[in-house]
């Protein structure tokens, strides 16, 4: 991605503040971890989107006509020595494309100077903790020049909102981006299937940190910068645990390992689960509510289309599974009645509670808003059949091209009066990445992680290997 990226969506974003209006944005802070050490640092990501600058202690401003003006670390010789080389300001603007750079350290001198005579300010809201006791003693200083002719900015504004819908779509250099990271992230989870078939053969005691190991091993050995996100390695009944953090329990003979991990790239996340026999042999039952997961994804992966709305794939795969648990019984018809009664009732519910999407981009749940923006205002109102409360649905949004969205049913069965036997404690998720497109080679959808192998045959054949 070339710094003309980022100071084509600066100027994207300045169209949308007024010509009057600035927006101030920090990048991340720093995290002690613990006495005398920080957690490995991570940018801010809608400070990234602007600026492709990965420094901490780092703000950007930009006007409406266009203006940036970057906040940064200055050279610092002896600091370089302990922490690192610095951009410093003299060499942002050539480096950024700014148009002007100054020390973090003039942060609190030049803010209330920048914000003089305009007449709106955004910032993000409820992002950055102080930010708002900052924001107020800048505007503070401003105010006290009204006497000598200046204007304080009178509108307050959230910057998330227009970003957000910027971030939501995205461009041809984003989607290579996420590529590269779901090719990488797929290669991890092919290494850690057959590091666990191989293992077990050779008579090796497994555990879920062994193949955890071979995950990072794979994001980093092909210049993944960190895990998008923790990974989950689950083994036997752990899988049940949607949010399960890879730990020391052991992976045994004839039990499913569900791993759900995905390196982020450039700035940019991947997220894939893929559920396997820890031998490499599926049982038939595990067989049975796998090849169940699956056909509601593909449902899921044939709704994922331009003009379908964000809720169509998760519809299509409760409607899948729905139908399934009366099949293998895992729901008895007899107590629930038919598939659209148990999805009417949400029966499903007790072995299937989160939604099947997401969307996904510089943050493994990205933003972007889930309702489309011009139909906010339509609201209807039910009764939520297991709590009780009432839901205000409003119309989810319209798929287009460049929306990057996961696509991940999953079974979750825990022990419990009435669920059969021979399923309990069998967890399975599988989970791609797609980008909304009108190729029509994709048919709707490009699903850029299936670089892993899927199906019960093809994840046998891969454990054999």
């Amino acid at each position: 991605m070339t710094h003309d990226n980022f100071a084509q969506r600066r100027t994207r974003l300045a169209q949308q503040l007024g010509p009057h209006g600035i927006a101030i944005l920090p990048t991340a802070l720093e995290r002690p971890r613990n006495r005398d050490s920080d957690f490995l640092y991570r940018h801010d990501s809608y400070f990234y989107y602007l600026t492709g600058f990965t420094e901490p202690q780092a703000w950007l401003v930009l006007t409406g006509d266009g203006q940036s003006t970057l906040f940064c670390q200055p050279k610092d010789l002896e600091r370089e020595i302990w922490d690192g080389h610095r951009l410093g300001p003299a060499a942002a603007p050539a480096a950024l494309g700014v148009t002007q750079a100054f020390s973090v350290a003039e942060l609190d001198t030049q803010l209330p100077k920048l914000l003089e005579n305009r007449d709106a300010v955004w910032f993000p809201f409820a992002t950055h903790a102080g930010l708002e006791t900052r924001m107020d003693g800048w505007l503070g200083k401003v105010r006290s020049r009204v006497r000598y002719g200046a204007l304080c900015p009178e509108q307050q504004r959230d910057l998330c909102g227009p970003l957000d819908e910027m971030r939501l779509f995205k461009d041809a250099s984003e989607q290579a981006t996420m590529r590269r990271a779901a090719q990488i992230s797929a290669g991890a989870h092919i290494r850690a299937m057959q590091r666990s078939a191989a293992m077990l053969r050779a008579g090796q005691d497994v555990r879920e940190f062994h193949l955890d190991a071979e995950l990072l091993h794979e994001f980093r050995q092909h210049g993944s910068q960190y895990p998008a996100y923790g990974s989950i390695v689950a083994a036997g009944a752990n899988a049940c645990v949607l949010h399960y953090r890879a730990d020391a329990a052991p992976i045994r003979n004839g039990e499913l390992v569900l791993i759900d991990a995905g390196c982020e790239l450039d700035g940019y996340a991947s997220d894939i689960t893929r559920t396997f026999p820890a031998n490499g042999k599926f049982t038939g039952p595990q067989r049975a509510l796998y090849e169940l997961v699956l056909a509601s994804q593909e449902a899921a992966v044939a709704a994922t289309r331009p003009g379908a709305r964000f809720t169509d794939p998760h519809e299509a795969s409760v409607k899948v599974l729905a139908q399934g648990m009366l099949d293998v019984g895992l729901l008895n018809k007899n107590k629930v009645g038919l598939a659209q009664d148990v999805i009417a009732n949400r029966s499903y519910f007790q072995f299937y509670m989160h939604r099947t999407s997401h969307w996904i981009g510089m943050d493994v749940h990205d933003c972007g808003s889930y309702v489309e923006p011009a139909e906010v205002g339509q609201v209807s109102e039910r009764k939520d059949p297991l709590s009780g409360e009432t839901i205000k649905d409003r119309p989810s949004r319209i798929l287009r091209p460049g929306m990057a969205l996961t696509i991940e049913p999953g079974l979750y069965v825990r022990p419990a009066k009435g669920v059969p036997e021979q399923f309990h404690n069998i967890g399975i998720r599988i989970e791609d990445d797609a980008i909304v497109t009108e190729d029509p080679k994709f048919k709707g959808c490009e699903l850029i992680s299936r670089g892993v192998p899927v199906t019960v045959d093809e994840i046998e054949a891969l454990m054999r290997g």
